[in-house]
């Protein structure tokens, strides 16, 4: 078997596995989808007044605006919950025996990386029809969601990378808030319920250092048909997932020196 072949076999049965484990045990699914919901529906409507605030200037609506924001949370989620089933995975001991196994260790990260992906379009899926559902009105038009999605894609990319790098070092769920923290205080500081002109005081600061403000102000851009910052912000997401990248190769190193 060539290495290209199997790469692909292993990162196949990887995610597989892991499509299989997602969709058949309701424990594992449930949470990821419950978060982008929940900050959706409550938000969403609760806060739907904001767009009358002056100086608030988006070119769709309040729905549309923090759609944007959900989307890209429910694309990081989706990493940072594959994170957490590797190091269950270790925990089990499955990960260990994969890794004696495996022709090629690089094909598990590709695998887990396919389940994060998997995970982040079902969830993206089912939230962009509760948001369709709800009036969000989308302005952009194919090129623009495209570029939308795939924007979301590259999010998803880099936690789950990230994510694969603390499970496979540390190889246990009491890794959990070191893959969910700085995950988390990326997306909520970056201008969640507002445009990033109207955010004042500390947290305008830490939005401005925030590459999640750019990537979040870009994928609204698009569902308004009004996108900006495209270039670089397609270059800060791809420098993201290439950080990540070698995040966890050097996690999957560490994983081998233990197994």
């Amino acid at each position: 078997m060539s290495r290209a072949g199997g790469t692909r076999d292993v990162a196949l049965a990887v995610a597989w596995r892991g499509a299989h484990n997602y969709f058949t045990n309701p424990a594992i699914f449930i949470p990821g989808l419950l978060f982008p919901l929940f900050f959706f529906t409550a938000f969403a409507g609760g806060l739907s007044r904001v767009d009358s605030v002056p100086g608030f200037e988006f070119g769709s609506n309040y729905t549309a605006f923090v759609y944007g924001f959900v989307l890209m949370q429910a694309s990081a989620f989706g990493g940072v919950f594959t994170g957490f089933s590797i190091a269950r995975d270790f925990e089990s001991g499955f990960s260990r025996r994969l890794l004696l196994a495996a022709p090629s260790h690089g094909g598990i990260v590709a695998g887990y990386w396919l389940t994060g992906v998997m995970r982040a379009v079902f969830t993206i899926c089912i939230i962009t029809v509760v948001a369709l559902a709800a009036g969000m009105d989308v302005q952009g038009g194919g090129i623009d969601l495209l570029g939308l999605y795939t924007l979301a894609l590259l999010v998803n990319a880099a936690a789950t990378l990230f994510g694969c790098g603390v499970a496979m070092r540390l190889r246990t769920m009491q890794a959990g808030p070191l893959m969910q923290i700085p995950v988390f205080l990326l997306l909520f500081l970056a201008p969640v319920w507002l445009p990033y002109d109207l955010i004042t005081g500390w947290v305008h600061a830490a939005a401005t250092v925030n590459p999640m403000t750019l990537i979040l102000t870009t994928e609204r851009g698009f569902v308004a048909g009004d996108p900006v910052h495209v270039v670089i912000t397609f270059a800060v997401g791809a420098a993201l997932v290439g950080a990540a990248l070698l995040w966890a190769r050097g996690g999957l190193h560490s994983a081998e020196q233990a197994a």
